[in-house]
């Protein structure tokens, strides 16, 4: 059943339960976000999807990537308690990821030139969760987690050690933002492992819309070959061992 709900004043007709984040899109208005990909359950991690919602005479700030659409609603994608919040997140992905260029151009696009946060170290991984995320709900081999809390939290395997559930496939490595992912060869033949390398990419010319991306779409038509594939040599490689 569609319903109207208004974005930035515009009236935009979309099935009800449908995230605001996509609602926002079909009206061609811009939500930057981080941690959202359509193939994976809404995650609300990075919170630059933050949108400022009225309904029910109420008005409150919620994550639009998993916020659903209703019957009467309005959504603000602009405000100032909108801007505030992302200009401190921003900071913060600056503060840690300076070098990043997918977080220089959030910044430049909200007018940050620096963070005025002290920085304790210069990473590249936005803690997005985008990789482990795929790694579960697609890949369906939960190889790698989020492990630590603060400024600890990190990607990486079970006890920091070689995954023996891993396939190899490289969609951790396809789907990261930042490109801080990379596939090295295994010392097994033919297989390869995870490595958190430092491969900044440049940033998405499509606004990481995936939906819309036929470069992302070609990926998605090989990747189940690809996983077949390394599933079927892992197999093998345990059959022989046994």
């Amino acid at each position: 059943m569609k319903i109207p709900i208004i974005i930035d004043n515009k009236m935009v007709k979309v099935d009800r339960g449908t995230p605001v984040l996509l609602a926002a899109r079909k009206a061609d208005i811009f939500i930057p976000t981080l941690c959202y990909h359509e193939l994976l359950e809404p995650y609300g991690a990075c919170r630059l999807c933050i949108v400022e919602v009225v309904q029910n005479r109420q008005r409150r700030l919620v994550t639009s990537c998993n916020y659903p659409a209703e019957p009467g609603m309005e959504v603000f994608t602009d405000t100032d308690p909108v801007r505030k919040i992302r200009k401190v997140l921003v900071e913060l992905l600056l503060a840690r990821c300076s070098e990043v260029p997918v977080v220089q151009k959030l910044a430049r696009r909200m007018g940050i030139e620096t963070s005025e946060l002290k920085k304790k170290e210069t990473k590249e991984c936005v803690l997005c969760g985008l990789c482990v995320r795929f790694c579960e709900e697609v890949v369906s081999v939960s190889a790698i987690g989020l492990s630590n809390r603060g400024i600890e939290r990190e990607v990486t395997t079970p006890f920091k050690t070689a995954s023996d559930t891993c396939i190899g496939c490289g969609s951790c490595s396809y789907i990261c933002p930042t490109g801080c992912i990379e596939m090295v060869p295994d010392k097994t033949p033919g297989m390869r492992e995870m490595h958190m390398g430092k491969l900044t990419l440049e940033p998405c010319t499509n606004h990481y819309q995936c939906e819309n991306c036929s470069t992302d779409q070609q990926f998605l038509n090989n990747l189940k070959k690809e996983v077949t594939r390394f599933r079927d040599t892992f197999s093998r490689f345990r059959n022989q061992e046994s």
